[in-house]
């Protein structure tokens, strides 16, 4: 029996792709142009579409594992790990497709854009603020998702977003502005190190504006992100940037014009109308017609596509390899999970040595997050959740862990009435209706800051959500594109309460002769007024559950869809006001206190927290938050977390959210001045153990080397196998504590006089984790590349590829130590001419 060559397994998987092309109509061809690509009957293709989004596990798709969110995955610092998790949700992926194969192998994850500023409403989504560090993790993690295989891959990584993308304000408007050096030092490289590595199939363009052409049509810097790929690699729209083309960016006179325009300057796939692939095919039909498209253009595009595909193996039959792989929630991603969730918490600060908590002691788990597990936008639904407060009573026994969230319980009274405002059980009644303030009438009121509140009911458990039109009390967690269970509250002179409900824009009133709660008030004085009555203080409880234990440890931070999330920059910096005062009453209560961030992005502590002697961070963590957070916390597991993102001391010192520069602006662990004036908070690569390790020396295997040629090449933040430009620094560390440390080692350039005003202040060269043992001295070695010196020199044009990365000749100091700005182990590297040429 033949088999047709795009079925055929032993061919590459170009010809396969480049068969199949050639027996497709050219209806057919425009069709496979939008997300969901139609099913061809008589070739036996399915239908297909892109997209499964798999950030920190399979997200939109029902029960699956959770893992710690990326910014946290990175803390570890460890490729191992993130390989590991990968392909815990590559396997999950497939379990979902092998379930239902409408879900997409190709998977809309890592994003690889670089943490430049903590503002970003999407901190979260990302590794690092250095550009090497998130492509040597973001490589992991995609290596896990694309698996081992030579042929077939597991799933297929696309890279976002594709650049220079870090505001949410305005994001489809704005102009990422950049000069080359900032283009080639600063975004190139996070994409490069995935693309290069064979370990993404498809890459999706950003939303924005860079220099002021939209990221939807870089066709230079499309043509130069494929020249690292040894294989195809698709461009994949951002969902509606079609449109913005048109209507926002003004890029082009209509639609078809528009997209034409997208094709031709190198995107293969639009995610545009949602499934609905019919206005697509029009615009491409008419721009077909108009002349703005050749079938060449198209057939160029679709091939790209149908070459992701076979990939897959979706034309493979029962030579696809990974058909009958992966499983959802087995034991060994909840071993995993946990360990993810230890791993990726960092002890900032242990001043007081309260850390670890000192056995068999009582411990208080105060704040919002004290007993819940939050979840983000590109999270799945965990299969279950253990909370900071659940993780201490699994290590320390139940009877040891006391909780209170330092939410007030309010009765709200309407104004000028005896009547309270009362919730069923089933939460599905709202309404002014209980003469008296009971059971039915309690609200814990938790203020996130910024005036914005989430209510829940005594009566049902459940917060108040405007999703339905009266208000119900039956939701179980904030959530959703448009947030509907958050409020801002007006206090009036008198001290009664209006209540703004955020997801509607409308104000809460009281209907006549039902009393039932709405959301439909324009203005503040249609609202209805809500005298509230005091029935406990969150505070003072706060501080009873603390006095009464032997320690505190407090958990506040963000709920991910509030205050910072996609389509919502962060209004500011700033550690809430509601959480400090959670700080204040439980360490005024015990001094043996724990201040447990646990958010989606760096806080400046401000007033009232900034001098905490005892402070950890994690991201959300996931499904095993709490034993994760519980296990270092009691000393079960030592901490392994590094900060790989810069936690300023004050808001100005991270910049300006909408300037790209980087340099210009002194910001970020590379820029920020030496000495006091630069110096953090808590520093990139910064994060505690509870031993105490000693840097005795620094040797390097070459103190003299060549520059090397110049190029457009980014050296790997690790070179592989005995490089010609490696260089190996040898660091002597000492544990001279009494408890075992996982030290991560880390060897930086401190730049020298050829490079002064032009290097960065600090540079990451390489890095090294070990594990020593109490009273144990080793030398780790850190391998590095003198091509990571280089600094982009421009050419004789204006053109951004026109120039070359180059190490200028001169003497560099080089450090290592356990942080960015803490690195006392220094020694002098001399980089000579380039061999058989001149450096400048």
């Amino acid at each position: 029996m033949d088999v047709p060559a795009f079925r055929d397994h032993r061919l590459p998987a170009p010809e396969r792709a480049r068969d199949l092309l050639s027996r497709l109509e050219p209806d057919e061809r425009v069709a496979m142009l939008h997300q969901h690509a139609p099913a061809v009957e008589r070739l036996g293709l399915a239908p297909f579409h892109t997209g499964c989004e798999a950030l920190h596990g399979v997200a939109w798709l029902g029960r699956a594992t959770v893992f710690p969110q990326p910014v946290g995955l990175a803390a570890t610092w460890d490729t191992g790990l993130l390989r590991r998790v990968g392909e815990a949700v590559a396997a999950e992926v497939r379990a979902k497709h092998r379930a239902d194969p409408s879900v997409s192998l190709n998977v809309w994850a890592p994003v690889v854009n670089t943490l430049r500023h903590p503002g970003w409403g999407r901190n979260e989504e990302g590794f690092s603020e250095d550009p090497h560090l998130t492509a040597h993790l973001a490589t992991a993690y995609a290596q896990g998702l694309r698996g081992d295989h030579p042929r077939v891959w597991a799933t297929v990584p696309t890279l976002k977003h594709f650049l220079a993308y870090n505001n949410e304000t305005d994001r489809s408007s704005t102009s990422s502005n950049l000069t080359p050096r900032t283009l080639h030092e600063e975004e190139l490289p996070a994409f490069r190190g995935p693309v290069e590595a064979g370990v993404a199939g498809a890459v999706m363009p950003s939303y924005n504006q860079v220099n002021g052409v939209p990221a939807h049509l870089q066709a230079e810097l499309f043509d130069e992100l494929r020249s690292w790929a040894a294989g195809s690699v698709a461009l994949v729209s951002d969902a509606a940037a079609p449109a913005f083309l048109v209507t926002l960016q003004q890029a082009a006179a209509d639609r078809a014009a528009g997209d034409a325009a997208m094709v031709r300057a190198g995107v293969d796939s639009f995610t545009d109308d949602d499934a609905d692939r019919g206005p697509t095919v029009r615009r491409i039909e008419e721009a077909l017609a108009r002349g703005l498209l050749t079938m060449e253009d198209v057939d160029r595009a679709v091939l790209r596509m149908l070459e992701l595909r076979v990939r897959t193996g979706e034309l493979d039959g029962e030579h696809d390899p990974y058909a009958d792989h992966g499983e959802i929630d087995p034991p060994e991603h909840r071993r995993l999970a946990r360990e993810a969730a230890g791993r990726a918490v960092v002890v900032l600060r242990n001043d007081a040595g309260v850390l670890p908590l000192a056995a068999p002691g009582s411990v208080a788990v105060v704040g919002p997050l004290a007993d819940d597990v939050l979840t983000d936008w590109y999270s799945g639904t965990p299969p279950y959740a253990v909370t900071p407060a659940g993780g201490l009573r699994d290590a320390l026994g139940a009877d040891r862990v006391e909780v209170a969230t330092g939410a007030d319980v309010v009765a709200l009274r309407v104004a000028g009435t005896g009547t309270y405002v009362a919730v069923s059980e089933d939460g599905a009644r709202v309404a002014a209706s209980a003469a008296e303030a009971g059971k039915g009438t309690r609200l814990e009121v938790t203020d996130w800051g910024d005036g914005v509140l989430t209510l829940r009911s005594g009566a049902s458990g459940r917060l108040l959500t405007g999703a339905a039109w009266p208000l119900r009390a039956d939701a179980d967690r904030v959530g959703g594109w448009e947030v509907q269970e958050s409020f801002r509250r007006l206090v009036h002179a008198d001290g009664s309460w209006s209540l703004l409900h955020l997801g509607s824009g409308r104000w809460v009133r009281v209907q006549r002769g039902t009393g039932v709660l709405c959301a439909e008030g324009r203005t503040p004085e249609d609202a209805a007024r809500f005298v509230p009555r005091m029935l406990e203080s969150g505070l003072a409880r706060v501080a009873e559950v603390a006095a009464r234990c032997d320690a505190v440890v407090v958990a506040v931070g963000n709920d991910p869809h509030l205050g910072g999330r996609e389509t919502q920059d962060r209004p500011h910096l700033l550690l809430p006001e509601a959480a400090v005062e959670v700080w204040r009453a439980a360490s005024g209560a015990n001094p043996r206190a724990v201040l447990a961030v646990v958010s989606s992005y760096p806080y400046v502590l401000g007033p009232g927290a900034e001098d905490a002697a005892t402070v950890v961070w994690s991201s959300h963590g996931g499904q095993e938050l709490g034993h994760g957070l519980a296990d270092v916390l009691t000393g079960a597991v030592e901490p392994a977390g590094r900060l790989a993102q810069t936690w300023p001391a004050r808001p100005e010192q991270a910049g300006g959210l909408f300037d790209y520069d980087t340099r210009r602006q002194q910001v970020t662990y590379r820029h920020l001045p030496a000495g006091r004036a630069g110096t953090p908070a808590f520093a990139f690569g910064h994060g505690l153990t509870y031993a105490e390790v000693e840097y005795a020396g620094l040797d390097l295997s070459s103190t003299v080397v060549p520059a090397p040629a110049p190029t457009r090449d980014h050296a790997p933040l690790q070179p592989a196998g005995a490089d010609a430009g490696a260089i190996t620094a040898r660091v002597t560390v000492r544990n001279v504590g009494a408890r075992p440390a996982e030290e991560l080692v880390q060897v930086y350039s401190l730049g020298g006089p050829a490079v002064e005003g032009e290097a960065p202040v600090r540079l990451l060269l390489g890095y090294r984790r070990v594990r020593l043992a109490p009273g144990e001295e080793a030398t780790v070695d850190v391998p590095f590349d003198v091509a990571r010196l280089a600094l982009w020199t421009q050419g004789g044009t204006e053109g951004m590829l026109d120039g070359d990365l180059r190490v200028r000749a001169g003497e560099y100091l080089v450090a290592a130590g356990p942080s960015s700005v803490d690195l006392p182990a220094r020694a002098r590297l001399v980089v000579g001419a380039t061999a058989g040429g001149s450096a400048r």
